[in-house]
């Protein structure tokens, strides 16, 4: 930390940079641009779930007047593959499709309409096959091959302790399975690209993204270009969630290659019901979860097999399968752990990032266990998680020593004591009529960063320009996609230069201006990019603390710079503008731009062992869920929520609480409503109203609680946390649940019919006992 720096806007709840355009509607989002001569695009897409293209009829679409291209494989003038971890999944199905809604063939028209009747005139023939539908029977599967001869893309492990002497030492083993769904993002925007074709060979493509410079190298692999010749601009993004991660990159090719081919702009835009069927969600989980503890409620020993059903692409399944293991024990010591995961290839469209990447699965599974090891005990849910937490200098399943900024007891504490929960479970009653009230709790934790899985992209670049006028703009390769991190970011830029909030600009994100700075998921973009723009902001600090020192003829180290003023640390009184410094420095003539870079603190991975630091720091936090049940519907409704979040320091605490509040909500539609329906393969469900997601009127009254336990290699001492809302929602329901109905419900959604029939079946079961 620079102790010439009085640091004074970060902490403060500022506006929202954004904020003006988003009420007045001022964003320019993808389906605003317009260029002349725009063609529309459309996708032809697979009907089978498995199938061999045996003809592809072209001839009649391309009668339609006004459809200057249709493209398919044979067409790609470089690689037909869309690389994220593996090189598996093509651009344009190459003969074979493997999931209903796979991109088959691409077309151009004049008109939206135009391109709707021709793209309605392709007919395409098949030898249907049979598709792989359950991740059980996928796996191993002795005659159907996805990928490889096993159709597992990754096989992951952790090995600590010896665990047949964990259970051995164990008074208490429960041991039960959990399911959980697919997830759609159910962002505003739905996917969106445009692609302009620029003089020599260049491509400009503008889009709905998180990551442009993976969109970069998708345009130019298939597209046969140099990544010099291919510039990416993000626009206003409408959400995301993880579900622009990987999915614009196919989006973008698909635009692009039809800009390559006609030399017009293309703009394409994915229809809700398109972008239901054929994008990412959040891999369905099977888990297999046995603990075990000693009488007195200390945890001895888990074993965990993680199944992920991950469709028919690898996409991101590896890495999410790996922060998922990594968190199977949840932020509890464990001395005996053996866990083993799977990400199974299936004919469904491919899952991939959703906020929790991972996480949420198998932390449903674990907090459930939790309250039921409770149970077996005797014991409160509470005591039993106080009793187990991880703490200061404690170690992780993986064996990672925690040394620093570990605010897991104190978020727990502050959960606890602030929502009431010991006082309301115990003074609760057993009331008569249908309505039944239930308290529960979950404690998470999370990785911040990509962590030992994505060490290759664990870097950040930034650029900071001061101009004449004393004011600055500057630009990071992360993104803003309605997160915040753009004011966040400001804030930290305002504060390292000392200047007014206002006076500082934050530039779109465009591959051609900055570094790449890796992917904007994991929560990492407030660490990464914050920790580059410092690193820069510390470059031109130098100039202005030199120039300042000689106007006002003292030492620079006798300087402090805050809110647009040069101070004598002194005399307080005697002080300039730092727009007289600036001046002077352009005087001089100071380089007043700079570019930062920052490297994120190694982390390890052993892939025998499962052992290693893992993450370069982890958040937590403990959720408080207060529930009524009605045993005559089913219907669950959430009364209140409660939860405390370590964040190490909230740069801006208005948008901390905001993330909370989010992520709640998006984790009551995980856990109660949210469920993709397939037949054979086949989204049945693919609108909002079929596919229910939570509104305002079933928001809880939500208490968002910050824990600051400051991560010394955070900007400002910030860690990222905001994929962490979501990921405790979904135990802490279930196990409010358990506590007024007496029930243990181990699949996700807690639907009205899901929990009908576990009050229907728990009243057969009582009436045979009593007989």
């Amino acid at each position: 930390m620079n102790l010439n720096l009085l640091h004074g806007v970060v902490g403060q709840s500022v506006p929202r940079v954004d904020a003006e355009a988003k009420v007045l509607g001022k964003g320019i989002f993808i389906a605003d641009l317009f260029f002349p001569r725009m063609l529309y695009a459309r996708v032809i897409r697979s009907s089978e779930p498995h199938a061999k293209i045996t003809h592809i009829h072209l001839e009649t679409a391309r009668l339609v007047p006004g459809v200057p291209a249709i493209l398919t494989a044979e067409d790609i003038p470089g690689r037909n593959e869309i690389h994220v971890v593996f090189n598996d999944q093509p651009f344009l199905a190459p003969g074979r499709v493997k999931y209903v809604g796979e991109p088959i063939a691409v077309l151009a028209a004049e008109s939206p309409e135009i391109a709707e009747e021709a793209a309605e005139k392709i007919t395409i023939e098949y030898e249907v096959l049979p598709p792989l539908l359950d991740p059980l029977e996928a796996r191993w599967h002795p005659d159907i091959h996805l990928f490889g001869k096993d159709n597992i893309y990754r096989h992951l492990k952790v090995r600590k302790g010896n665990i047949e002497d964990g259970f051995a030492r164990s008074d208490v083993t429960i041991e039960n399975e959990y399911r959980t769904p697919c997830q759609e993002h159910a962002y505003l925007e739905p996917q969106g690209m445009v692609a302009v074709p620029r003089p020599n060979g260049l491509m400009d493509v503008y889009g709905s993204m998180q990551c442009p410079f993976y969109v970069q190298e998708g345009v130019a692999t298939v597209l046969g270009l140099p990544l010099s010749r291919v510039r990416i601009i993000q626009t206003a993004t409408g959400g995301a969630f993880g579900g622009k991660e990987d999915v614009p990159t196919l989006v973008g090719v698909q635009a692009a290659i039809l800009a390559q081919k006609t030399g017009r702009p293309v703009k394409l835009i994915y229809s809700r019901d398109e972008d239901i069927i054929s994008t990412s969600k959040r891999h369905p989980g099977i888990i297999r979860y046995k603990s075990g503890a000693k009488r007195d409620g200390t945890l001895q020993a888990i074993e965990v097999e993680y199944i992920l059903d991950s469709g028919a692409y690898a996409t991101l399944s590896p890495v999410v399968l790996w922060r998922g293991t990594v968190h199977a024990g949840g932020p509890y010591r464990i001395p005996h752990v053996k866990v083993d995961s799977y990400a199974v290839a299936t004919h469904k469209v491919p899952a991939g990032a959703f906020r929790g990447f991972g996480s949420p699965q198998i932390l449903f599974a674990a907090e459930s266990q939790m309250d039921e090891l409770a149970r077996a005990l005797g014991m409160d849910p509470c005591k039993i998680r106080e009793k187990n937490l991880l703490r200061l200098n404690d170690e992780t399943i993986t064996g990672q020593k925690l040394t620093f900024s570990v605010g897991n007891l104190e978020a727990f504490q502050k959960t606890v004591e602030t929502s009431g929960y010991l006082k309301k479970r115990n003074q609760k009653k057993e009331t008569p009529g249908p309505i039944k009230k239930g308290f529960g709790l979950s404690s998470v934790y999370y990785g911040v960063g990509l962590g030992a899985g994505g060490i290759h992209l664990a870097r950040a670049g930034a650029y900071v320009q001061i101009l004449a006028d004393a004011s600055v703009q500057f630009a990071v390769g992360t993104t803003e996609m309605g997160q915040g991190m753009a004011t966040v970011l400001t804030q930290i830029v305002a504060d390292e230069l000392g200047l007014p909030f206002d006076a500082v600009t934050i530039l779109e994100t465009d591959t051609s201006r900055v570094p790449d700075a890796g992917p904007t998921v994991a929560s990492r973009a407030t660490t990464m990019s914050g920790n580059a723009l410092k690193d820069a902001c510390g470059k031109l600090q130098e100039s202005l603390f030199r120039a300042a020192g000689d106007l006002l003829q003292i030492s620079k180290e006798s300087i402090q710079i805050k809110e647009g003023w040069a101070v004598d640390s002194g005399k307080p009184g005697h002080r300039m503008t730092l727009k007289e410094v600036i001046a002077e420095c352009f005087k001089r003539r100071e380089n007043m731009a700079a570019a930062g870079f920052y490297r994120s603190p190694e982390v390890s991975w052993d892939d025998e062992t499962g052992r290693g630091n893992a993450y370069i720091t982890f958040a937590y936090a403990t959720n408080a869920a207060e529930v009524e049940v009605d045993t005559e519907t089913g219907v669950i409704r959430v009364l209140k929520i409660t939860a405390a979040h370590d964040v190490g320091k909230a740069i801006n605490p208005q948008l901390v609480t905001g993330q909370i509040e989010g992520g709640i909500v998006q984790g009551m539609g995980y856990t109660l409503t949210e469920e993709i329906v397939t037949k054979n393969g086949s989204v049945q469900n693919p609108n909002f109203s079929t596919y229910i997601i939570p509104t305002i009127k079933e928001a809880p009254e939500i208490d968002p609680l910050i824990v600051e336990a400051p991560f010394p290699n955070g900007p400002n001492g910030a860690k990222g946390f905001a994929e962490q809302p979501l990921m405790g929602i979904a135990p802490a329901i279930a196990n409010a649940v358990y506590d007024a109905i007496g029930i243990r419900i181990k699949e996700l959604p807690l639907t009205p019919e899901r929990v009908w029939a576990a009050l229907r079946e728990k009243e057969g079961r009582d009436k045979r006992s009593s007989h």
